[in-house]
C-alpha cells in the first residue's frame, strides 16, 4: 500500500468511527497532518482523491467537509464507468446479466411497499410509453422512467443508485433494439403492462416473475445480436 493509500485509509477511519461524522469540518490542513501523522502533502493528496470520491467536498475559502455520504452521491461514479463501457459488447452482456439479477427481485420488494400514489407515477409512464409507441426514443426515455419509480418504490436509495447506474446506462442498446426490431415496441409495452398489474394487486411472486420475463427477453435479444454491433453513440 502506497503512503497515499494509507493516508485515505487514515481519514476514512475516521469518517467511519464517527471522529468526522457527515457534514462536519476536517481540522485545517496543518493540523489534519499533525493529528494523523502526515506530512501536509500526504494530508493534501488524500484530501483531493476523496474529494474525486465524493466523500469529501472542498469548499473554497471555507474549507474541507465531510459529505452527506448518501449512496446516490458516493455511487454517483458507478454511472460514469459504466458510461465507459459502452463500445464493449461483452461488458454490455454482462451489464445485462447484472439487471435481471438485481431488478426482478426489486421489483417484488417494490410490490409490497408502493403506495398508491407511486403507483400513479408508474401507471403515467405505461400510458405514455402508450401514446409514444412510433417514437422510439421518447418510448425509451418513459421505459426507463418506468423502472426507476418502480425501484424507487422499493424505498431503498443504494437499491436505486445501482440500478439506475446499470440499467440506465443500457438505453443506447435498447434504443437500437426498438430501431432495429418493429416488434419490440409492442412486445415491450406488453411486458410493462405485466409488471404494473402485478404491482397493482401487491403480488411479489408475480413482479418479479413479470419484471424477470421482461429483463430476461431485451437479455436474450442483445445476445442474438450484439455480433453485429451497437451504432456508434455520437
Amino acid at each position: 500500500m502506497s503512503l497515499t493509500d494509507k493516508a485515505i485509509a487514515q481519514i476514512r477511519e475516521l469518517i467511519r468511527t464517527g471522529v468526522l461524522a457527515p457534514g462536519s469540518k476536517l481540522p485545517p490542513e496543518p493540523e489534519l497532518a499533525a493529528q494523523l501523522g502526515l506530512s501536509r502533502n500526504l494530508a493534501r493528496e488524500a484530501v483531493k482523491v476523496l474529494a474525486v470520491a465524493r466523500v469529501l467536498e472542498v469548499r473554497r475559502g471555507d474549507g474541507t467537509y465531510v459529505t452527506s455520504l448518501q449512496p446516490s452521491l458516493l455511487l454517483e461514479g458507478l454511472g460514469g464507468a459504466v458510461e465507459l463501457l459502452q463500445g464493449d459488447s461483452a461488458a454490455l452482456l454482462d451489464l445485462m446479466e447484472v439487471r435481471r439479477l438485481l431488478e426482478p427481485v426489486a421489483t417484488a420488494l417494490a410490490a409490497t411497499r408502493i403506495t398508491e400514489a407511486q403507483l400513479a407515477e408508474v401507471k403515467r409512464h405505461l400510458d405514455a410509453m402508450r401514446d409514444a409507441r412510433d417514437d422510439v426514443e421518447l418510448l425509451n426515455s418513459h421505459d426507463a422512467a418506468f423502472h426507476r419509480a418502480v425501484v424507487s418504490a422499493t424505498g431503498n436509495e443504494t437499491l436505486l443508485t445501482l440500478l439506475e447506474g446499470v440499467s440506465g446506462r443500457t438505453l443506447r442498446a435498447r434504443i437500437w433494439r426498438g430501431l432495429v426490431d418493429d416488434q419490440a415496441g409492442g412486445r415491450t409495452l406488453a411486458e410493462h403492462e405485466a409488471i404494473y398489474h402485478a404491482l397493482s394487486a401487491h403480488d411479489a411472486v408475480l413482479s418479479q416473475a413479470a419484471a424477470l420475463m421482461h429483463v430476461s427477453n431485451t437479455e436474450d435479444w442483445l445476445r442474438g445480436h450484439v455480433r453485429s454491433g451497437l451504432p456508434d453513440s455520437s
